[in-house]
């Protein structure tokens, strides 16, 4: 049975390794479990491979790379298609003005501590920042500005991804965005 469901996006923040792909995802693969097939997923890592291609890492570089996901968003959601973003996306300025161009939009901040995402980090990418040798690293050389009214918290240090997602899910119930889950009567 399909779900009833009306296009948003989630666009997903946090930190480099903070748990937003994986949370993403999770919560694609939910949804696609309900019968929601107007979906799409734009991952951060995957968007510099194309549309964001050629794209540094200034400021200008970051705010052009967010401009060209709220862009795509902008025109997914208001075509009734579940928009799920993933991308660092560290300036409040430029998520707030994708919040106020897409309309129909969840700020959803993936929160862990600087140290756990090291930890997390297998490509060394924070080693390197903290020893100097990578510069504007978001969260070590360069800014994040974390979100301060975002309508979810993730916390990926103490909550399983799972519990994360089912958040996720229940904030679209909630919304209007998704119809509430069926419960099977047991026999």
């Amino acid at each position: 049975m399909t779900d009833t469901f009306k296009g948003v996006t989630l666009w997903f923040t946090g930190l480099s390794q903070s748990g937003k792909t994986t949370t993403a995802q999770l919560v694609a693969q939910k949804l696609r479990e309900r019968g929601v097939d107007r979906l799409e997923n734009l991952d951060g890592d995957v968007m510099r491979m194309g549309l964001c291609k050629g794209l540094g890492f200034s400021k200008e570089d970051r705010d052009e790379n967010i401009r060209r996901f709220y862009l795509v968003a902008q025109l997914l959601t208001r075509n009734d298609v579940v928009t799920i973003v993933s991308a660092i996306s560290p300036y409040a300025e430029a998520r707030d003005t994708a919040r106020a161009l897409i309309g129909d939009f969840c700020e959803i901040y993936v929160k862990a501590p600087l140290e756990v995402c090291a930890e997390r980090d297998t490509k060394g990418l924070y080693a390197k920042a903290m020893s100097g040798e990578l510069k504007g690293f978001t969260g070590v050389n360069d800014p994040y500005e974390a979100p301060e009214s975002a309508e979810l918290v993730l916390d990926t240090e103490h909550v399983s991804v799972e519990d994360n997602a089912d958040r996720v899910i229940a904030w679209m119930e909630e919304q209007g965005y998704l119809s509430p889950a069926k419960v099977m009567a047991s026999v």
